[in-house]
């Protein structure tokens, strides 16, 4: 049966014109002496080029009358393309029925008697033989003589490879010979193996690094894909897949697909060559620069959370991190991904770009709205806020007045009425309190709060009920010179003048002294005796009891000032 698309064998009919007094004998005596002489020729390498291609056969001009035949699965089995024009070495092995040359690729000549069997066996060379059947336990073998392949040395790893291997022409080695019982054993795994080694080898010698080479994608892990690179494989990790970011090497490879790559590293003593498919597209990074802009918004994709931030991709391979300080204005963040998560969407904005590092910084808050801007107005110096207790330290205890600001209340600024060591001595985290605000300061983000200010004590309670002027009595508790200080009820103190108001006013006269005046005055006391006023004077000291008129009332700074009537 001829194969469909091969072109017709070299015919040996005698043409038309050929006289009819030629001897027919003598034609097929030429045509047994040519075929005698190319089968002969077996082992001997030659050029051939292919001239057509079927279903299951490739034929090959090998300058002779009739083309030879190679099977296709011999191809495909290597993962070997050809097509018409492909060169090949081949060597004829003999003719089949159809008339064309049985050729093989081998270097090795097929053993042709029994004596050529045992000079092999003793040599351990290579012969080639033809697989001919499944059998139990292995496989039957034509290497002149009927041998068997156990499946162990087959080199195939299942019982379909071992149906494959039927028909295909094998090297081999002969591994036990009986010239009495006609047994013969071949090995083709150890062959296979040998001609691994060599082809590593010569591979490993050939690449180099910066080489450009085309593969077949062998197999896929989690950290990357090895590639059949001709004979060796090289890792392709998973950073060198893509400039974008690859999370499973499965997402954009597949095991048979051919892939390009560049040779990134060669260790010919580790045997490991490591390749790059990035390596052959052009950085994102190289188009950035003007692209992004510190202060402008951008949308992106969080690729990975860290413990200091989150990375942000704006396209492929171009990524920014926002620190964990940039996340949020409102609160501190303490873990990134209780904000966001891989996957997420979120619109950023470019706080710097280093394209010489290929590294750009973006903040997250800035796009939200910052609600320190107008704090001050907000909350005036003087102002009664009120918020819940959010934390502690050890001097004092945080208040959040609005989302995003906090307020801080010192130790010294709970109580008024007790000394007070621990803020959770007398707070508790959520409670709602009152303070007054004593300061802010924008630019530090900070506001100071006092609870105490709030609370009305016995001086402010004497300010709120004395005018200035009013006599009041209290007792001297220090005295210094003309001034001393006075306690004018339980925790009021008072600044005290102790120059009387009589003696006051007579040295703030001016101008020569009235005798008028001081002669009605002698006329009086020589009449009546020393006023009531005179008779009760005597010297100031401390623990007496004594009127005082207020000079002072300063609410804002609660302070009070009176001087001895």
């Amino acid at each position: 049966m001829s194969n469909p698309g091969a072109p017709e064998p070299t015919s040996f009919e005698t043409p038309e014109n050929t006289e009819s007094t030629e001897s027919f004998d003598a034609i097929l005596s030429q045509f047994e002496q040519t075929h005698q002489r190319r089968s002969g020729e077996g082992g001997k390498q030659i050029a051939g080029t292919v001239v057509a291609v079927s279903a299951d056969s490739v034929f090959v001009d090998i300058g002779y009358k009739t083309e030879g035949v190679l099977p296709l699965a011999m191809f495909q089995s290597a993962g070997e393309t050809v097509e018409v024009g492909s060169k090949l070495q081949v060597s004829v092995k003999g003719r089949n029925e159809e008339g064309y040359y049985e050729l093989s690729r081998m270097r090795v000549e097929q053993p042709k008697d029994w004596s050529a069997l045992e000079k092999a066996f003793a040599d351990k060379s290579v012969i080639v033989g033809t697989v001919t059947g499944v059998v139990k336990g292995g496989l039957t073998v034509d290497v002149g003589v009927r041998a068997f392949m156990p499946g162990s040395r087959s080199g195939a790893r299942d019982a379909t490879e071992m149906e494959k291997l039927v028909g295909q022409e094998i090297r081999c080695r002969i591994i036990k010979l009986d010239a009495v019982e006609e047994d013969v054993v071949v090995d083709r795994r150890a062959v296979a193996e040998e001609d691994d080694r060599a082809t590593k080898e010569r591979r490993y010698a050939e690449i180099r690094e910066g080489d450009l080479v085309s593969g077949t994608v062998r197999s896929v892990t989690d950290y990357g894909a090895f590639v059949d690179i001709g004979g060796v494989d090289g890792l392709l990790h998973i950073s060198d897949i893509s400039w974008a970011r690859v999370e499973k090497p499965a997402d954009v490879l597949t095991v048979g697909q051919q892939v390009d790559a560049k040779v990134l590293k060669v260790e010919a003593a580790g045997k490991r060559i490591s390749l790059g498919m990035k390596q052959l597209l052009a950085h994102p990074w190289d188009a950035v620069a003007g692209k992004y802009v510190a202060g402008e918004r951008v949308r992106g994709a969080v690729t990975r959370v860290t413990d200091f931030g989150a990375f942000v991709e704006l396209e492929p391979g171009v990524e920014g991190m926002v620190h964990i300080s940039e996340m949020s204005w409102v609160k501190k963040v303490r873990k990134p991904g209780d904000l966001v998560k891989p996957g997420d969407v979120v619109e950023v904005m470019i706080l710097g770009v280093s394209v010489e590092e290929r590294r750009m910084s973006l903040g997250l808050k800035q796009t939200l709205g910052d609600p320190w801007v107008d704090v001050a107005e907000k909350f005036a110096v003087g102002s009664q806020v009120e918020g819940p207790v959010t934390s502690f330290t050890k001097f004092g205890a945080f208040v959040q007045l609005v989302e995003g600001v906090e307020g801080m209340i010192h130790v010294s600024e709970i109580s008024a009425e007790k000394r007070v060591e621990r803020p959770q001595d007398v707070l508790r985290v959520g409670q709602v309190v009152k303070a007054k605000v004593l300061d802010v300061d924008r630019e530090k983000r900070q506001i100071k709060l006092s609870m105490k200010q709030l609370v009305p004590t016995g001086l402010d309670e004497y300010i709120a009920e004395h005018q200035d002027g009013d006599l009041v009595t209290g007792r001297l508790i220090e005295v210094s010179g003309e001034h001393g200080t006075v306690e004018l009820g339980e925790g009021i103190r008072a600044r005290a003048g102790l120059v009387a108001e009589g003696a006051v006013k007579e040295e703030a006269k001016s101008g020569a002294p009235d005798l008028s005046s001081f002669s009605s005055m002698l006329a009086a006391r020589w009449k009546n005796g020393p006023s009531a006023a005179e008779a009760k004077a005597e010297p100031v000291r401390v623990g007496q009891i004594r009127s005082f008129r207020i000079t002072l009332l300063d609410r804002e700074a609660k302070k009070v000032e009176v001087r001895l009537v």
